[in-house]
């Protein structure tokens, strides 16, 4: 079972336009959705859809929307009742694929809602397989409350995940961490060097500048880095050894959610027992079938490219 904790949930929207967004005038819409988001909900929708055992933990206003529309996709939750309704985003789509992103900062937390956060994720983790942290932390919540509620969980033994941004993933990159999933700027912003420059270079097929930053992660966290680099695909490091995997060629519509179904496709093909190459090739497949689905749609294993997911071992760094 994979238990997902989602601090600051919201309510997505997604539109999508005929022509490129330009800023300052009045644009129409070729469609609209409306879907239950943030980042651990994202990832618990992809295991539902895999038929595999869930539940999204979340904080919530029990008459917010967003708990209909969780009750509507039949995913499994648990929250705590909060007074203010959750934040809604709002994602723009251009034609290619380009997606712009304007997201809120969510409702504070007060002591008593964080305390009763923490005692449910408390409640559930023992009957986890994994816990996945998700997200960004809403105003209240310290910088390192991931780092306190990863350490806690794993000093029981508990494998916990995390994707998160900021100065909560810095708190958090430390060791006890089972699996971190940054992108190409997290990685740069943990370890030093240009996020740009590494997913760009990975794009022409050289991954060293990647595989430096991710070697130099797994051996502060002693744990897995996923780090997922866009079109690019993927790199997977576990100790001294790191795979790279190029995503098959896909249309996108919406990159929103893509790395939330990477992380649910790795942590699915852990608990089936795949080998690392083979769980990063879950992931890069899920990553890319999400990018081809309008707004936040979680997609079905049938939706999946393997085949045309490539998998390579690639040489330790010598800089690490």
């Amino acid at each position: 079972m994979i238990l997902t904790v989602t601090a600051n949930p919201s309510v997505d929207r997604t539109v999508e336009l005929g022509e490129p967004l330009t800023h300052g005038t009045v644009q129409r819409a070729n469609a609209t959705r409306v879907e239950a988001g943030g980042k651990g909900v994202n990832v618990a929708r992809v295991v539902a859809t895999a038929s595999s055992d869930t539940i999204a933990i979340l904080p919530a206003n029990r008459t917010d929307a967003l708990l209909g529309l969780l009750d509507a996709v039949e995913l499994p939750y648990r929250y705590i009742n909060v007074d203010d309704q959750v934040r809604s985003n709002i994602t723009i789509v251009d034609p290619d694929g380009t997606t712009t992103k304007i997201n809120a900062a969510g409702a504070a937390f007060d002591q008593a809602t964080e305390t009763a956060l923490s005692r449910l994720i408390d409640e559930l983790a023992p009957t986890a397989d994994w816990i996945a942290l998700c997200g960004s932390l809403p105003p209240g919540l310290p910088d390192d409350w991931y780092a306190h509620i990863a350490e806690r969980l794993s000093a029981k033994g508990a494998k916990v995940a995390v994707d998160t941004s900021g100065a909560p993933l810095r708190a958090v990159a430390r060791p006890g961490i089972a699996l971190l999933k940054p992108n190409a700027d997290e990685l740069a912003e943990l370890v030093g060097g240009d996020g740009p420059t590494i997913e760009s270079a990975a794009a022409t097929g050289n991954f060293t500048p990647a595989v430096t930053a991710s070697q130099k992660l797994a051996a502060r966290t002693g744990g897995a880095v996923l780090t997922t680099l866009g079109a690019a695909g993927a790199l997977l490091t576990i100790g001294q050894r790191t795979w790279s995997a190029t995503a098959p060629s896909i249309t996108p519509r919406s990159t929103v959610g893509a790395g939330d179904a990477s992380l649910a496709g790795y942590l699915l093909a852990e608990l089936d027992g795949q080998t690392p190459p083979d769980r990063l090739r879950r992931a890069v497949a899920y990553g890319s079938a999400a990018a081809a689905l309008p707004g936040t749609q979680p997609p079905f294993p049938t939706q999946l490219d393997l085949a045309n997911v490539q998998v390579t071992e690639l040489q330790p760094s010598t800089t690490v």
